[in-house]
């Protein structure tokens, strides 16, 4: 039940980010968007910023969930895999950038209250890419964590092209045939 209150919490703190951004947010808002009192508020987070913190990790966490889901598919290919695990970061992009200009406030690896949850994300993607590398062999010319920085660069690019979500599959298909060699990436 109180993991419920508390999403409700974040879903209301979501909501007025949208709106206001993170500065211009107040715990009133936020129990006002909510139809409780702020003390009620209080019960789950301690503060706006630990709401903005909280709602932070759990979207990242969900997105990294996506990411390790599709990365342990050991049915599907390493190129659909690897393709898996950044469209979960783009995905999460595009979500907060396309909700409000001020959700992409959620994505600043800068930020005092959660650029270290950001950075955090990026270095989990960047191992789960380099086990998959690293399972499927590299060419000598390039090491298993040059390959993830790679895919990691490419889905930063797509992220602010308008046709992003259209482009990643060529792009990545393209990519990781030399990345992968057009044998391993099938596999």
């Amino acid at each position: 039940m109180a993991a419920d209150r508390l999403d409700e919490v974040l879903d209301a703190a979501y909501d007025c980010l949208t709106r206001y951004g993170v500065r211009r947010t107040t715990m009133d808002d936020i129990a006002s968007t909510m139809g409780v009192s702020r003390s009620a508020v209080y019960q789950y987070v301690r503060s706006k910023d630990d709401a903005f913190r909280q709602l932070a990790a759990r979207l990242h966490t969900r997105a990294l969930r996506r990411a390790r889901e599709a990365a342990s598919t050991e049915a599907a290919s390493y190129a659909t895999r690897i393709q898996g695990v950044l469209t979960a970061k783009l995905d999460l992009v595009r979500r907060l950038t396309g909700d409000s200009p001020h959700t992409a406030e959620l994505l600043d690896e800068k930020a005092r209250l959660f650029g270290d949850i950001c950075a955090t994300f990026t270095a989990d993607l960047r191992r789960l890419l380099t086990a998959l590398f690293t399972e499927a062999g590299t060419p000598a010319t390039i090491e298993p964590a040059e390959a993830a920085d790679v895919c990691l660069a490419l889905v930063t690019g797509l992220e602010s092209t308008p046709d992003g979500e259209r482009l990643l599959g060529p792009a990545t298909d393209a990519l990781l045939t030399g990345l992968l060699g057009a044998a391993a990436a099938s596999h």
